[in-house]
């Protein structure tokens, strides 16, 4: 197997800082000029607080930027991405988005110095040998600086085993420091800020049937006996799902209604016509401000008999509810403890943030959750192994080998020198990223149809999955060679203890494989994320052929979020790589660190200037984040393990296990010293909050405040008026009925049938 040479890696350094240099220039020449500026600065204009620079000035200057200056200082973005402090970055894009940075300066707290021991210790100690100078074996510069160099049974693995253990040790020792200052951060965030619906509220599931009560009276009923003092008020779930369905079409439709007015109107010489059948293709052709008139207002018809079946009609009300109370210690008692004898029902749980809530999913019944996700379960595991094919594929193709046997005329072109350090130094990394666009989506899809009910459970199960992949596919499938099911099979067939040899002696040879992939996915990703390509286009389509309301312009804009689901699995792949290759091949942190610095500025100038977050968790992913960079360190220990048995260093093994077992104390132990500040509410925090609150507010209407707050999106419409309707529905058909039962139910304190 040919390797990867000095020059290969620098080649493909070149390529890819060309890429990104490229990429960085063109940002910063489209971000200044005028017609630009709501694509790559959408969150001051989300906030109010940035006005167009197409209003005024000469009519040129509105789409081209004739500053010649700003030219100049066209990285000045840079330093002002790092001007704002962690407070005013919380303030403005949430705790969520400045923790989410702070992983990445996690991975800069770790990696560099540990780059600066090994390239002062472990870098010549494996340079100073001579062993693949002497073997018959085909190697590269790169090999000389890794574990590969030693001879076999040599006492300098005796470095590699002290280094092992300050590594290990200084990425805990950062990881518990971390891991409180987040735990910190999240309790001031929470005790700090002002009122929220999600601190008074609790999400009740599998509410027991009663055939003399509705859920809403059996609700109402069960917390006036059971939290007299602190119950305030509730809603019940609805499945609007079809109505869901009606109101996205509508506005589909509307889009279109718009579009062709607005065409109308540009050339009213003209009326527009469309062809009714699939696509527009075929069918009658019709007037197409008539055709879109016509189909609002069966629209809206359809939609009001919804709206009034779903608020009427029983079968569309499901076993949950959200209950409000009056103090953030009565949510937080309810929401903590098991509310009847039988375990199954009444089921209590924090509710999520009210843009948190994933309404699709709400009108699951919870009895199905556990079918669904073992369905998941069995089809990720196909997903995982099946996936292995068309990488493994690519994979092979990816390289000089396998290219010139699959086309055996291309040989005399690719064994010319540029070419072939193109190939080996670029082409992997380019492909495998190719065969992974599609996942995070169909992951997503996974985790919807498992029933998760916020956006941020399905962000993170998404996440968990996502890395799992990874590690499989990305990690283990290259470092291993053959298809899916001889990988499969070589692991089925193999004792526990010879799986950590396998892939360990196979790691130090795919060192320039992760190189390449850092750089084309950390290096030139980066810079690709911050030139917002597609939604730049996508923005000035939706501009030509849609926008007619400064209204309409402000929808075109596509923020995005820093997605979790997708940039955190991402994150924990350089972890993993930096920890597993940090004794073997320290060769590749640099890269690493290049890639963490890198996208710590990139990111913290789009959580500050484009990202608009659509719900925030008070940082509730810490845990994941923690307990993925704990795996990763296990791994990277068993692995080494396995590698120095091939080495015939034997006396260092007994030494090699006691780390995983010291580094999995050390996760249990923060586990339960940090971790319960992101599951559970202090019930102490709760009741100082509340004292405060109430002396400051003393006559603030919280049920007001509360009762509006979980109601499906659908029935609060796009205007004031929709939104009034709906409120007018809710003081009509639920006070009267809360008045006349609580005042009987507080007098008799009976218990209900079901508690």
């Amino acid at each position: 197997m040919l390797m990867a040479s000095l020059s290969d890696i620098g080649l493909a350094a070149a390529i890819n800082i060309l890429s990104a240099f490229t990429f960085l220039l063109a940002f910063a020449l489209l971000r200044i000029q005028p017609i630009n500026d709501r694509v790559y600065f959408p969150k001051w204009y989300l906030k109010g607080l940035r006005s167009s620079p197409l209003q005024a000035g000469l009519f040129v200057s509105k789409f081209v930027n004739l500053d010649f200056k700003s030219y100049i200082s066209f990285l000045s973005w840079m330093p002002s991405a790092l001007q704002m402090p962690e407070p005013e970055l919380i303030d403005h894009a949430g705790l969520d988005s400045a923790v989410f940075l702070r992983i990445y300066l996690l991975g800069l707290k770790i990696f560099v110095p540990i780059a600066f021991l090994a390239f002062s210790v472990m870098v010549p100690v494996n340079w100073t040998n001579s062993t693949l100078e002497r073997s018959n074996l085909t190697y590269s510069e790169i090999d000389k600086l890794s574990i590969s160099n030693i001879p076999t049974g040599s006492n300098r693995f005796w470095t590699h085993l002290v280094m092992a253990y300050a590594f290990t040790f200084w990425t805990c020792y950062i990881l518990k420091r971390e891991y409180q200052i987040v735990a910190t951060m999240r309790l001031h965030f929470l005790a700090s800020e002002r009122r929220r619906p999600d601190q008074f509220t609790v999400l009740v599931r599998n509410v027991p049937p009663d055939p003399d009560e509705s859920v809403s009276e059996l609700v109402e009923h069960f917390f006036l006996v059971n939290h007299p003092d602190h119950y305030l008020t509730h809603q019940v779930v609805r499945n609007a799902k079809k109505l869901s369905s009606l109101v996205s079409k509508k506005k589909k439709t509307q889009n279109w209604l718009d579009y062709y007015e607005l065409k109308y109107s540009r050339n009213q010489s003209t009326r527009p016509y469309k062809k009714t059948g699939c696509l527009g293709l075929w069918g009658d052709r019709v007037d197409a401000i008539d055709f879109y008139t016509a189909e609002i207002d069966r629209l809206s018809e359809e939609i009001e008999l919804e709206k009034d079946k779903v608020m009427k009609n029983p079968k569309y009300i499901m076993p949950a509810a959200f209950v409000s109370f009056r103090t953030r210690w009565g949510a937080a008692v309810c929401a903590q403890t098991q509310q009847s004898r039988n375990p199954t029902v009444w089921l209590t749980e924090w509710a999520p943030e009210p843009r948190d809530v994933y309404w699709d999913n709400m009108a699951i019944p919870y009895v199905s959750l556990t079918i669904r996700r073992l369905i998941i379960a069995v089809a990720f595991f196909f997903l995982t192994f099946f996936f292995m094919i068309p990488i493994a594929f690519v994979q092979s193709l990816a390289n000089i080998e396998g290219i010139e046997k699959a086309a055996p005329f291309l040989k005399p072109f690719i064994e010319m020198k540029v070419i072939k350090a193109f190939v080996q130094g670029f082409l992997p990394g380019i492909a495998l990223k190719i065969f992974l666009i599609f996942l995070p989506s169909i992951l997503m899809m996974m985790s919807k149809f498992e029933g998760y009910i916020s956006t941020s459970s399905l962000e993170m199960r998404a996440a968990t999955r996502y890395y799992i992949f990874q590690f499989i596919n990305v990690f283990l499938g290259s470092i291993i060679t053959g298809t899916a099911f001889q990988q499969l099979d070589k692991f089925l067939h193999q004792s526990a203890n010879e799986i950590p040899i396998t892939v360990g002696v196979s790691i130090p040879m795919k060192a320039t494989f992760f190189i390449t992939y850092i750089m084309v996915d950390g290096w030139a990703g980066c810079a690709g994320e911050i030139l917002r390509l597609k939604p730049l286009i996508f923005y000035h389509l939706k501009i030509f052929f849609l926008v007619k309301t400064e209204k309409d312009r402000e929808e075109a804009m596509d923020p995005g979020t820093f997605g979790f689901n997708t940039g955190e699995p991402q994150i924990q792949l350089y972890f993993l790589l930096g920890l597993v290759y940090a004794v073997v091949t320290p060769f590749l942190l640099p890269y690493i660190i290049v890639f963490f610095g890198f996208a710590y500025v990139v990111y913290r100038h789009q959580i500050i200037n484009v990202y608009n977050q659509e719900y925030e968790s008070a940082a509730a992913f810490w845990p994941d984040v923690h307990g993925r960079i704990i795996f990763a360190l296990v791994i990277s220990q068993l692995l080494l393990m396995g590698l120095l048995s091939t080495k015939e260093a034997a006396n260092s093994t007994p030494l090699l296990i006691t780390l995983p077992v010291l580094t999995i104390s050390f996760h249990l132990y923060c586990k339960g010293r940090y971790q319960p500040a992101f599951i559970k509410h202090p019930l102490q925090e709760a009741m100082m909050k509340d004292t405060l609150e109430r002396a400051r507010e003393p006559n603030f209407n919280l049920k007001e405040f509360l009762q509006s707050a979980y109601i499906h999106p659908v029935f609060k419409g796009d205007d004031d008026s929709d939104s009034e309707v709906m409120s007018e529905k809710w003081e009509e058909q639920e006070p009267v009925v809360v008045q006349t039962k609580r005042q009987s139910r507080r007098n008799t304190h009976t218990i209900g049938k079901q508690t």
